[in-house]
């Protein structure tokens, strides 16, 4: 008893130590990641009218992100387990932040669509090769919750940026430069002095973490490879066929419903709510209002999906808030409900993530494990971000209505919690199957 007891207590610790080592810095670079590709939404309440953008081509250019991100993710994340998370999240991190200041330099559209589509090459794999990064070192049973911990910077992002972003845009002439230069500037440079600290911070593997003790990183050790062959022992998909497997392409939907929501509401959010005639200050402290609720029932979901360890319906849920917000958003036309119904599909697009991510990383073999997850991350991103954040423009232009560019968000929230249902029965059922199989 008192074996199982300091098995318990070594577990513990570890986990916390990992925890505490890893999880606060890695949460800062993914703040400032979410920082400097959602940015573009507050500086276009100034950018936009300067440089002679329409909807629809300040919908393209926000896409052009997307675009990139889709077409360099799987490479990125590969590059990742070849050169190792220290030297490959550093050199992410350095290119990103450099160009991302650089936007403040365009000089109309066409610059912008360069700027933007580099931006998302050099982004791409950041967030796939953190969660793979993390399947090295937390055990399954702690994952929803340490991912959702982690993907907390993304609302906290836009919470602590949009009010710090319309600050900027206040210093329009000094040095000569308009506020959203300034913007760019100063939230793009701190990424780059993040992504040198990388170099010296990060531990590749738990066997070189020499800030475990020796008992401490032996079963640290030793558990993670145990779950790596448990995976390993799952039928392994060669990285040619990765791509033809239904339940990839099924899960990649599933998680374009809620990059969708974040990434068009990022995007166009302060736009929708300077339209009831608020300031720019009252639209950025305005538009951080659904971030810090959604910030903080992330966390909380996530936690309670490993408590009970079900991962389905905390999954689904989720998506039948972003859907339900949506469809009752393009009704409402007074600010309070506006504001509330975001709110509620925020909360949904947020709290999504973690358990999502967890669920997600059990159903790939360990060796399709990098790709997958960046397949799915980029096909998400490349629906959700590329197509969507695209549509939202061309039907603002077309009918002048934010509410009415909604709607397609509330299709594709329907059309993901059938295939997420789908998916995840059929996954049980096969767990079932093989655990039956086992036993024989």
């Amino acid at each position: 008893m008192e074996t199982i007891q300091d098995d318990k207590r070594l577990e513990q610790e570890t986990v916390r130590k990992v925890t505490w080592r890893l999880l606060p810095f890695l949460m800062l670079c993914y703040l400032f990641a979410f920082i400097d590709r959602g940015n573009i939404g507050m500086a276009a309440l100034q950018m936009n009218q300067d440089i002679g953008l329409s909807p629809k081509m300040f919908g393209f250019a926000s896409s052009l992100f997307f675009i990139a991100y889709f077409i360099f993710e799987v490479p990125s994340n590969l590059a990742l387990q070849k050169f190792g998370a220290r030297k490959w999240l550093a050199r992410i991190m350095v290119t990103w932040g450099l160009i991302s200041a650089c936007t403040a330099f365009v000089q109309g559209p066409t610059s912008l669509y360069f700027v933007r589509f580099i931006l998302g090459a050099a982004e791409a794999g950041f967030f796939p090769g953190v969660v793979l990064y993390l399947t090295y070192w937390v055990p399954s049973a702690y994952r929803a919750r340490i991912v959702a911990l982690f993907m907390v910077a993304i609302p906290a992002a836009s919470f602590v940026a949009s009010p710090v972003s319309a600050l900027l845009l206040q210093m329009d002439g000094i040095g000569g430069l308009r506020g959203w230069h300034w913007l760019f500037l100063l939230e793009g440079l701190p990424t780059v002095l993040l992504g040198v600290v990388c170099l010296f911070f990060l531990t590749d593997r738990p066997d070189q973490a020499r800030w475990l003790n020796d008992a401490q990183r032996q079963w640290l050790v030793t558990t993670m490879d145990k779950e790596a062959a448990s995976r390993t022992a799952k039928r392994h998909i060669p990285l040619w066929k990765l791509f033809s497997q239904p339940h990839v392409w099924g899960m990649a939907l599933v998680c374009a419903c809620a990059s969708a929501a974040g990434s068009v509401l990022n995007v166009w959010q302060p736009q929708l709510l300077k339209s009831f005639g608020l300031t720019v200050m009252q639209t950025g402290l305005v538009n951080s209002i659904p971030y810090l609720v959604a910030s903080v029932l992330m966390v909380w979901w996530g936690r309670h999906s490993d408590r009970t360890g079900e991962r389905r319906w905390h999954t689904a849920i989720p998506l039948i808030l972003i859907g339900g917000g949506l469809a009752l958003a393009s009704l409402a036309n007074t600010l309070a409900p506006v504001v509330l119904l975001l709110t509620m599909v925020l909360i949904g697009a947020y709290s999504f993530k973690g358990p999502f991510w967890a669920m997600a990383s059990t159903w790939l073999a360990t060796g399709s494990a990098a790709a997958g997850l960046a397949g799915i991350n980029a096909v998400s991103n490349l629906i959700g971000g590329g197509l969507m954040v695209n549509a939202y423009g061309w039907i603002k232009d077309a009918t002048g209505s934010y509410a009415m560019a909604l709607l397609p968000l509330v299709g594709l929230s329907v059309v993901s919690v059938v295939i997420l249902l789908v998916l995840s029965r059929k996954s049980r059922v096969a767990a079932t199957g093989a655990l039956k199989e086992a036993v024989r």
